[in-house]
C-alpha cells in the first residue's frame, strides 16, 4: 500500500491526468505546493514502485496499478467530501478537513460512508430531516 504521501502524489497525477491529458513535475508540484525537486523523487519512486512510468524531460503515464489506485484515492476524496457536505460542515472547512482525515480512514469506514452517502441521495428529503434536526439543536444549544 502507498504511504499517504505517495497518495497524495498519485492523486494529483491522476486528477491532472484526467483534466488535462498530462501530468509535468511542475504542475505536481503548483498543486501540492512542494518543491519540484521533491516531486521528481517522489515520481522516481512511484516509478520504482510500478504505480507510474517515468522518464526524465518525457513525463509520466500511470500504469494500470496506478490508475487503480488513482481513481479510487479520487474516488474516497470525493466521497468524504459529499459526506462532510450533507452533514452540514461549513463548505469553508470541507477541503481542509478532507485532506486531514482522508488517509486516516480504513476503507472499510470509506465504503460505510458510501452507503450512508447513499442513503440520502437515495431520498435527499433525508438531508432535510437532518437540517431540521441540526437547526434544532442548535437552538437548543443557545438557550
Amino acid at each position: 500500500m502507498p504511504t499517504p504521501s505517495m497518495e497524495d502524489y498519485i492523486e494529483q497525477i491522476y486528477i491532472l491526468i484526467e483534466d488535462k491529458g498530462y501530468a509535468r513535475v511542475s504542475d505536481i508540484a503548483e498543486n501540492l505546493q512542494v518543491h519540484p525537486s521533491s516531486v521528481t523523487k517522489m515520481v522516481q519512486k512511484l516509478d520504482r514502485d510500478q504505480y507510474l512510468n517515468y522518464e526524465k524531460y518525457r513525463g509520466l503515464i500511470l500504469t494500470p496499478k496506478g490508475k487503480k489506485v488513482g481513481k479510487r484515492l479520487v474516488y474516497r476524496h470525493e466521497l468524504l467530501e459529499q459526506f462532510l457536505e450533507i452533514i452540514g460542515v461549513d463548505q469553508a472547512n470541507i477541503y481542509d478537513d478532507v485532506e486531514g482525515i482522508e488517509h486516516h480512514m480504513s476503507w472499510n469506514s470509506i465504503d460505510r460512508i458510501g452507503d450512508l452517502v447513499q442513503y440520502f441521495d437515495e431520498k435527499p428529503e433525508r438531508v432535510d430531516s437532518l437540517r431540521e434536526v441540526q437547526k434544532k439543536n442548535e437552538e437548543q444549544n443557545e438557550e
